[in-house]
């Protein structure tokens, strides 16, 4: 007698595990980390010309007395809630 292989079946269950390993390997891995010259990064983004706008016109603040100006609310103290009363289960005996 031979015996029968699920041929299908082995393929599937190891490129299932082969992907899990990509994933683990994907997940642990860390990038490498060259170094960066932060100076000449920031450089670079300065070199786009800036287009000068006109500044807005600025509102007026007008000042208050300080005896004007309205209070702020102040927080009210909260009472403690009313603790509920402990259930009591009956126990009926049959």
């Amino acid at each position: 007698m031979g015996i029968t292989r699920l041929k299908r079946k082995a393929r599937r269950n190891k490129q299932r595990s082969a992907d899990r390993v990509n994933k683990i390997k994907q997940l642990t891995s860390t990038p490498v980390i060259a170094n960066i010259d932060k100076e000449e990064l920031k450089a670079s983004f300065e070199t786009a010309p800036k287009a000068e706008a006109k500044p807005k016109a600025k509102k007026e603040e007008v000042e208050k007395p300080a005896a004007e100006k309205a209070p702020k609310a102040e927080k009210a103290e909260k009472a403690p809630k009313a603790k509920k009363a402990p259930k009591t289960e009956k126990k009926t005996e049959e």
